[in-house]
C-alpha cells in the first residue's frame, strides 16, 4: 500500500470533493463535514475516525466514488466506517442502523454527525414542518443507535 493520507489531505479532498454542495440551510457543505470532524475528535475519536468523519458522506452524495473509496491510501477500518455511514437507496434506517453498530469506530462518527445535524441553531434556519420531520429522524436514528439522550432538540 502506498503511503497513508494525512489527516490534511484528507480534508483538503473533502473540501474539494463537496465543493459547490451546501447543507439544508444554504451553508457550505464543508462546515458540516468540519464540524462533524471536530465533534469526532472532542469525542475521543482517533485518526481513523477523524478521517472517516470528512469523507462519511462523500460516497452517499456522489462527491467520490465507491471505486475510489476502495483504491484511496486509506486504512480499511476508515473504509469500513465510511462505507458503513454511507446511506443506500430505500434502505429501512433499522438496516442502516444495523450496519453502523456492526461497525467498529462508526457509531462515534454517526453520533457526532447527528449531534451536528440536530444542532438547534442549525435546525433553526429551517421551516418548520422540515425542522419537525428532521428533529423526528434524527431522534429515531440515534434511538437506533442506542445513545443515550435521544429525545432531541425541541422543535
Amino acid at each position: 500500500m502506498t503511503e497513508p493520507l494525512t489527516l490534511a489531505e484528507i480534508e483538503a479532498l473533502a473540501r474539494t470533493a463537496h465543493e459547490g454542495q451546501t447543507d439544508k440551510a444554504g451553508r457550505p457543505y464543508a462546515e458540516h463535514l468540519q464540524a462533524v470532524a471536530e465533534g469526532v475528535r472532542t469525542r475521543g475519536g482517533d485518526a481513523e475516525q477523524i478521517a472517516a468523519a470528512w469523507l462519511h458522506d462523500a460516497v452517499e452524495d456522489d462527491a467520490l466514488s465507491e471505486q475510489w473509496l476502495t483504491e484511496a491510501a486509506l486504512s480499511h477500518r476508515t473504509k469500513d466506517i465510511v462505507r458503513a455511514l454511507t446511506k443506500r437507496a430505500g434502505e429501512p434506517p433499522e438496516t442502516y442502523a444495523a450496519r453502523i453498530l456492526a461497525t467498529p469506530g462508526a457509531v462515534l462518527v454517526k453520533e457526532a454527525d447527528l449531534a451536528h445535524n440536530a444542532d438547534p441553531t442549525r435546525l433553526a434556519m429551517l421551516d418548520r414542518p422540515t425542522r419537525k420531520r428532521l428533529t423526528e429522524k434524527y431522534t429515531r436514528m440515534r434511538a437506533l443507535l442506542g445513545l443515550v439522550g435521544s429525545e432531541g432538540p425541541a422543535v
